[in-house]
């Protein structure tokens, strides 16, 4: 078999292999875009290597630049958080390793394969048991304005054994409302929302 056709089909695995993972919990970027960016990175390896005598590294630089409005595409921010950084950087990767297979490091690329998938699927776990003793959480709160602002849900925070990053109140002419971003752990957070949906001042809340 040709060796180009070889690492090709080498670099269609590798991004086969990931995708599913990423196309298993439905991100943005699944199997069929992780396939494209392995290809395709091997592939402008592949034609660096063949017509980039002199400077067979320039062609594949450019990679890394295309690389980066692709990731840019799939990172958002919403109700100050961010999401997509774990695919965008995910991305990233899967090109470096569609390049190292067209550059014909093959057990570079596979051992780079296997320590992609430990960091998407099992450290997920343990991220999780992080999750259930420290995470971040943003909070709206809106109350009808009467003539005093919003503190005493700090102090309901503190009781709930929760940390604030920052707080902002905004008021209107008859409402005020309040975001805060905590941080605590699951339980507290589970007994602060159940705290707050019982609340009868409270006309809005989201978390």
């Amino acid at each position: 078999m040709n060796p180009d056709i070889y690492h090709l089909l080498m670099a269609l695995a590798i991004g086969a292999i990931i995708g599913t993972e990423r196309e298993y919990r439905s991100k943005s970027a699944g199997l069929r875009t992780m396939i494209m960016v392995s290809l395709a990175s091997c592939l402008f390896t592949i034609l660096s290597i063949k017509i980039g005598v002199d400077n067979p590294d320039r062609l594949a630089a450019n990679i890394l630049t295309g690389l980066g409005f692709l990731g840019a595409g799939v990172i958002f921010k919403d109700d100050n958080r961010i999401s997509g950084i774990t695919t965008a950087t995910t991305i990233w990767m899967v090109a470096a390793l569609g390049m190292a297979a067209g550059a014909g490091y093959e057990f570079l690329s596979i051992f780079g394969t296997f320590l992609v998938l430990i960091v998407l699927i099992f450290l997920v776990y343990i991220q999780e048991k992080i999750d259930e003793f420290h995470q971040a959480r943003s909070y709206r709160i809106s109350c009808e304005y009467q003539q005093e602002t919003l503190d005493k849900y700090e102090d309901i925070f503190k009781q709930h054994a929760m940390k604030i990053i920052r707080g902002v109140q905004n008021k209107t002419e008859k409402q005020i409302t309040g975001r805060w971003v905590l941080i605590g752990s699951a339980q507290n957070h589970k007994k602060l929302t159940q705290y707050l949906l019982c609340d009868a001042d409270i006309k809005d809340l989201s978390f």
